[in-house]
């Protein structure tokens, strides 16, 4: 077991440390001192993170965000190191979640402001709210709610490496293992869509593309389009209805073609 400094050893080696930053014994011994920092603040991140989510990663990024605290620590300043080294060991942990995040941030936003309405409703009332409860406080109609309901869940992340049940064999079976993908698309439907798309989306300028894209393949409101975008929802539905009707046009022009 490491032997606990006092608050004047500590001060001593950061002292020594900062005249000779390559001295990689002195570095070794300030992260020990404060390694105890990092699994505190992992372990409160990981508390709020769906089951599937590794500690030792979160763990590991500290330990990265701390040994750039130890590195850019300015003693001169008067701040104490814990204060001056949490922000970045949370910091470091938060770009590890997010580098393996694959939730896009406007599915994110629709599941905060969906929590968001289930607790204020909750709360009013003293019980879990219904969906027509929730769908009221959002001023929303119910077939909106229901895509955005269905749009935050995709939040949830499963650890594909979870095991699934265990054998008498040397290796387990893993959610990957009999995972069935329900969503698989044949290669040719694939292909026409995209064929679709440069048809319709030729001759569009970059706006005008983006509309068709967001609108009828990733099926955004004009609301969150214009939000995109930078332009007004009544904009939006303009664009959107001259585009239409032009494309109308091309089609009736071209029909002879697919005849």
């Amino acid at each position: 077991m490491a032997t606990k400094l006092s608050p004047e050893e500590i001060q001593e080696i950061w002292v020594t440390y900062k005249k000779d930053q390559t001295n990689q014994r002195l570095r070794n011994r300030l992260i020990e001192r404060y390694l105890p920092l990092v699994r505190f603040n992992a372990e409160r991140v990981w508390a709020k993170l769906p089951e599937g989510v590794d500690m030792n990663d979160l763990m590991s990024a500290g330990v990265f965000g701390l040994m750039d605290a130890i590195d850019a620590f300015d003693m001169s300043r008067g701040v104490k190191f814990e204060t001056y080294c949490v922000p970045r060991i949370r910091g470091a942990m938060l770009d590890e979640l997010r580098s393996m995040d694959w939730v896009p941030r406007l599915v994110r936003s629709k599941a905060s402001k969906l929590e968001a309405a289930r607790k204020a409703v909750e709360a009013k009332h003293g019980r879990p709210p219904t969906d027509k409860e929730i769908a009221a406080k959002l001023e929303l109609p119910m077939e909106e709610f229901d895509k955005m309901k269905s749009d935050a869940s995709a939040i949830n992340l499963v650890s594909l490496n979870k095991k699934w049940y265990e054998t008498d064999s040397y290796k387990d079976v893993r959610e990957v293992d009999v995972l069935e993908d329900g969503k698989g698309e044949d290669p040719t439907t694939g292909i026409q869509k995209r064929d679709i798309m440069k048809l319709v989306t030729k001759g569009l300028n970059r706006n005008e593309r983006l509309i068709m894209i967001l609108y009828y393949y990733e099926e955004l409101t004009m609301k969150e389009i214009g939000t995109t975008l930078g332009l007004s929802e009544s904009r939006v539905s303009q664009m959107h209805s001259s585009i239409v009707n032009r494309l109308k046009e091309q089609l009736r022009q071209r029909r002879p073609e697919f005849a």
